[in-house]
């Protein structure tokens, strides 16, 4: 994989929780809803079906609201505890998204403190990159990293 800075954006920090926590904190709906959206908000998950093509469907309440869409993709590769490949480019079953705009490689690591963790997001234009930064991409993908964080590390002590 070629990194493009034109295109690509990405959090790394350090989790001091085992890898296996880290894994299952992504896997498993329960513990996905409690981190995946940046608080007070909260998240739903419609879908979780984790194979090559299945289905990754997320809801979001924002202000105590009702549910409505956050995120339609699907898994591209999932690799035991290391990798975790997923997009809205495509849905469940390969069939081509509505509106294509991110593919997400999530990769974690033995680190000495525990996880080395790593979202790494590319984008189709250098514009839906910019866009992406100018929304918040780091405020919120390090808001939920943390918030990953914090549930993980919790349950390691």
């Amino acid at each position: 994989m070629t990194r493009n800075p034109d295109l690509d954006l990405t959090i790394d920090r350090v989790i001091r929780a085992p890898r296996d926590r880290v894994w299952s904190a992504w896997t498993t709906p329960k513990s996905f809803e409690q981190w995946w959206v940046p608080r007070p908000a909260l998240c739903r998950v419609a879908r979780m079906d984790l194979k090559p093509g299945g289905a990754m469907v997320t809801r979001i309440s924002e202000n105590g609201g009702d549910f409505a869409p956050h995120f339609d993709g699907c898994y591209l590769a999932l690799d035991e505890g290391s990798r975790l490949v997923l997009t809205n480019s495509l849905v469940a079953g390969w069939r081509p998204a509505e509106t294509p705009f991110i593919t997400a490689i999530i990769t974690l690591a033995d680190h000495p403190e525990g996880t080395a963790y790593q979202a790494y997001v590319m984008h189709k234009t250098p514009a839906d990159r910019a866009m992406h930064e100018e929304l918040g991409f780091y405020d919120g993908w390090g808001t939920v990293a943390g918030q990953l964080a914090e549930l993980v590390e919790r349950e390691a002590h």
